[in-house]
């Protein structure tokens, strides 16, 4: 993955005691991302879970939609300093999806559609913490910010926040996924400036 998208250029600008340490207000919605964007046809997608021993559970589009689905207004930070606040979201929590997941792993590794990775805790993405994402701002989810879907993990940086999502690989010991094996933080919390190793 070559391609680096716009947005990765430092800004230096004021923060705000509402903002997480380092981070400065945007109200637009900058585009990143760590290669090309991918052209997923809704009747291709799917997403699946794998635990540590293989099993997998997966699920169509049609029947992502058929499981609850949440209305989530969160704000979201960027590693690279912009933070958005009070964003909309719609999509199913992972909670929902881990219904019936039999595992004993404490990872997970997100899998993209174009092959980005990244790594996050179970304790993370469990919760009401996390969401696969579909609808922003009460339109479909835009391809250059991850749709037709796409992970949000919003409590974390949101490089965690995987764009095109497709899968999910649980794992019992924690493995670094794209930007972790180029110098960024394992965790990614905002709030303690986990942004590099």
């Amino acid at each position: 993955m070559a391609v680096i998208s716009r947005g990765f250029g430092a800004r230096r600008r004021e923060s705000t005691p509402e903002l997480p340490p380092g981070q400065y207000l945007t109200e637009d919605f900058p585009v990143l991302s760590a290669g090309p964007t991918p052209n997923i046809h809704m009747s291709e997608w799917s997403f699946g879970i794998r635990n540590e021993v293989g099993e997998v559970a997966s699920w169509t589009w049609d029947q992502l939609h058929e499981l609850p689905i949440e209305d989530v207004h969160t704000d979201i930070h960027c590693v690279t300093r912009w933070s958005k606040l009070g964003t909309s979201w719609r999509g199913v929590s992972l909670d929902t999806l881990f219904e019936g997941i039999d595992t004993a792993a404490s990872f997970a590794m997100a899998h993209s559609y174009g092959g980005y990775t990244t790594n996050i805790p179970l304790d993370d993405l469990l919760g009401g913490q996390s969401w696969i994402a579909f609808e922003f701002e009460g339109e479909s989810l835009a391809p250059e910010h991850g749709g037709p879907a796409r992970l949000i993990v919003p409590h974390l940086y949101f490089w965690k926040s995987a764009k095109w999502l497709r899968a999910l690989t649980l794992m019992e010991e924690d493995a670094p996924g794209f930007w972790e094996q180029n110098g960024y933080n394992m965790h990614g919390d905002p709030w303690t400036e986990e942004r590099y190793w």
